[in-house]
């Protein structure tokens, strides 16, 4: 079995389960729009940003890659799921090995969040005058994004055993990947020891790309997040591998 073949067959099948729960979908993008809706239109009129036009418009580009990291971190949960049900053990064990099956996941994860993220870009035109080329730029951030996020699901998956532990741990981590990285208030406003936490987290350098990519001032060199997120990326890929890797969990167990 090539990689290519096993890597098509995941993608295939991880969106057409996606496609199947039309609820969590449609859930993601409502999360989404709420929180654009409500949370920006009420804090306009008690938050002044430097360098937006509204509170609204700062926090749009934080939206954007909150539905893309929602929805590619939470398609995570059909690995839980396979997992528990004996499922990915017959998966990993295929001649094409772990990396082919984790990036099939990270693809079939990295599509969802494009698509919910995507969504919320195409409203973009609504709220902000952006031209052709500032959405171009925008979509290419998103695909950035939602694969970057597609592997921080994987990570939190790696070491759980069932889907309510999934549930309980990825909103402790969902939100505070979320609040501390400048999507809903300027990282440097933060604390100094909590601006250095923001540095650390991989949403910061997505959330800064995409107001960049969307007009607006980032607060970090294009080159660097860039560089950031790939680095972070490569060795989250490399840590969920490690932790997947059947081989590792025999020996761990004999051990």
């Amino acid at each position: 079995m090539s990689v290519v073949t096993t890597v098509h067959g995941i993608v295939a099948r991880d969106l057409r389960r996606s496609l199947r729960q039309k609820s969590r979908l449609f859930g993601g993008l409502a999360r989404s729009f709420m929180w654009l809706l409500l949370v920006g239109t009420g804090y306009n009129a008690i938050a002044r940003v430097d360098g937006a036009a509204s509170y609204q418009a700062f926090v749009y580009p934080g939206i954007v890659v909150m539905a893309a990291l929602f929805g590619a971190m939470l398609t995570a949960i059909s690995t839980v799921y396979d997992r528990e049900f004996g499922m990915l053990r017959l998966m990993l064990s295929c001649p094409a090995g772990t990396m082919a099956v984790l990036t099939g996941r990270a693809l079939s994860a990295t599509l969802v969040g494009m698509v919910q993220g995507g969504a919320v870009l195409l409203c973009g035109p609504l709220l902000l005058d952006l031209t052709s080329g500032q959405l171009a730029a925008a979509a290419g951030v998103l695909a950035v994004a939602a694969a970057s996020s597609s592997l921080l699901g994987l990570l939190v998956a790696a070491p759980l055993r069932s889907v309510e532990n999934f549930a309980a741990v990825i909103n402790v981590v969902l939100f505070p990947l979320l609040f501390v990285s400048g999507a809903l208030y300027p990282t440097t406003s933060m604390p100094p020891w909590l601006r250095g936490v923001a540095r650390l987290n991989p949403v910061t350098y997505q959330v800064d790309l995409m107001r960049v990519a969307l007009g607006q001032p980032g607060e970090l060199p294009v080159g660097r997040s860039l560089l950031a997120l790939a680095v972070s990326s490569l060795a989250i890929f490399g840590l969920a591998a490690w932790l997947f890797d059947p081989e590792h969990r025999m020996v761990k167990t004999r051990n």
